[in-house]
């Protein structure tokens, strides 16, 4: 096997987002597209010779092409191992166990996340770093600013290795191991999660659905809730990675899992109901009628995370992206433990729970997390509430009721408009930035703004900052919209409107009732209409 180096010309247009390289899979299918922002990854790494490297995917339309090139490319760049996931495959939380477990240098992850596959579907890139997390922005303004400068690619001449049969090939100087993409993974729940009070549960007659959504959670649920757990044969559907999902949209909510969510609200409804998207680190929950909010969730999890053995120290503190509502910050005030509010995407979390300042996590785009690994962890999500489910003995819905009852309630909601022309998102948002000084004290409908800001954050362990991650406005009501587009699309822009709205006694109303308010607000705002041409959104979750 020879290594060649290949002359190439940089693409414009391979600018990382919040969670890595993302485009349509035609513009990855490029000669030289995925060679060329793989190998800027590695240029970025600069004590790589005799390290280990972790590669795996989410399945999707192209994942084994393009590990195959990355193992060629990843050998020719002077990494001693690389460990790959059977298949090609490994979920995005597992890749950041495998990565901390043996002491990689990294891994590169191959998803486009909750985003649609198959040949016109999307593709995606991204690098984790050493602590197991999403490289953080110095890391990914490198490998950018690299691609924009490359001139050749590094490539071992070799036939594609086998990637269904577990052990060590030889690749150039490389040895590449193909491991079974669920036993670090399942290993690692087992220390944190009680297996046999779960396995107690199941075995009282509790009944589960669980929707792996046709992608790459389906062998993980099926290995640790049906093999380990004892949970019945199909409690675990579309259970196979398919490289389009089945045609299915892999993005856990209530629109996309619609036959999860018919059955759940169905006279028949099993006891619990979950699901996972395309690369495994998002969940939803639902209980028997009640859609249970990512937001609520993270605050339920936090309020119970003590009932399982990973946790019974306690939570050192607890974080939130800034969209997501302030629930888990009213749990951390009764727990006396700190509170974050960060920017959205994952890798913001990561310097906190390198530093021992958090525990859980979580962001209202379904995804929750703790210090197990640094990215967030659908099945992981799924398996704390089996925890504290077996541990209170309550139904889902009551334990989501009593946190209300306890606590007070977070009305929320999302409105999505997607695709948006980029110019008259830019427009929406620039407006927006333009009043922020003359809204405080303005009466809008039945609301009051208290405050508005262009969110921007301070990182408290290292100093950095972060600047407008969102347009915030607050009411003297407990209510909140904020205003953020979207970076993990592929095509123009998705304008999202968070909505919230708090009470402590009113806890059973309709939500688009609580929060009707707040949407006119928005509008009246914003302008939603006037700019995009929108009169409702394309998504309500």
């Amino acid at each position: 096997m020879t290594v060649k180096a290949v002359p190439t010309q940089p693409f414009p247009d391979q600018k990382p987002g919040t969670s890595g390289l993302r485009k349509k899979v035609p513009v990855f299918r490029q000669p030289g597209y995925v060679e060329n922002f793989v190998q800027a990854i590695f240029d970025c790494l600069p004590d790589r010779a005799g390290t280990t490297l972790v590669v795996g995917g989410d399945g999707r339309f192209l994942n084994r092409e393009v590990v195959q090139t990355t193992l060629k490319i990843a050998a020719a760049n002077g990494f001693a191992r690389i460990l790959v996931g059977r298949g090609g495959l490994l979920s995005t939380p597992a890749a950041s166990c495998v990565i901390r477990k043996h002491g990689a240098i990294g891994g590169v992850v191959l998803s486009a996340s909750h985003n649609p596959g198959g040949p016109e579907g999307d593709f995606g890139i991204k690098f984790n770093a050493r602590n197991g997390g999403p490289a953080p922005e110095p890391v990914t303004e490198a490998i950018f600013a690299r691609t924009k400068a490359i001139t050749e690619y590094r490539i071992v001449e070799a036939a594609d290795i086998d990637l269904d049969t577990p052990g060590d090939v030889s690749l150039g100087d490389a040895t590449v191991t193909v491991i079974d993409p669920v036993t670090d993974y399942a290993a690692l729940m087992e220390t944190l999660i009680d297996f046999p009070a779960i396995a107690a549960l199941f075995r009282s007659g509790f009944r589960m659905r669980f929707d792996a959504m046709s992608a790459v959670t389906g062998p993980y649920a099926k290995d640790i809730l049906e093999r380990r757990l004892g949970a019945p044969a199909g409690t675990v559907v579309n259970a196979e990675p398919l490289p389009d999902f089945g045609g299915h949209h892999p993005d856990p909510n209530p629109v996309h899992a619609h036959d999860l969510m018919a059955l759940m609200t169905g006279p028949d409804a099993p006891d619990f109901g979950a699901a996972s998207d395309g690369d495994g680190d998002r969940n939803m929950i639902v209980a028997p009628h009640l859609f249970v909010t990512p937001s609520d969730s993270l605050a339920i999890l936090a309020a119970h995370a003590h009932l399982a053995p990973g946790y019974k120290a306690g939570l050192a503190g607890i974080a939130r992206s800034m969209p997501t509502s302030r629930a888990a910050d009213r749990v951390a005030a009764a727990f006396g433990i700190p509170a974050f509010e960060t920017p959205t995407g994952w890798k913001f979390f990561g310097n906190l729970l390198d530093a021992g300042r958090i525990t859980l996590c979580g962001e209202e785009s379904a995804g929750t997390g703790s210090n197990h690994v640094r990215e967030k962890d659908g099945l992981w999500a799924v398996l704390l509430w089996l925890n504290l489910l077996a541990a209170t003995g309550k139904p889902a819905d009551q334990v989501v009721r009593d946190h209300w009852a306890t606590y007070g309630r977070d009305y929320y909601a999302r409105h999505d408009y997607e695709e948006v022309e980029s110019a008259a998102a830019e427009g929406l948002m620039s407006g927006l930035r333009e009043k922020l000084a003359g809204l405080p004290g303005q009466r809008v409908g039945d609301l009051t703004v208290e405050a508005a800001d262009d969110f921007a954050y301070t990182d408290p362990v290292d100093g950095s900052v972060t600047a407008r991650q969102g347009v915030r406005i607050l009411f003297r009501e407990d209510a909140r919209v904020v205003f953020r587009l979207s970076g993990t699309g592929t095509v123009g822009a998705t304008l999202r409107v968070y909505l919230e709205r708090f009470s402590k006694d009113r806890l059973d109303a309709p939500t688009a009732e609580m929060l009707a308010p707040v949407v006119a607000a928005a509008e009246a705002i914003a302008g939603i209409v006037q700019h995009t041409g929108r009169t409702e959104p394309s998504v309500v979750t």
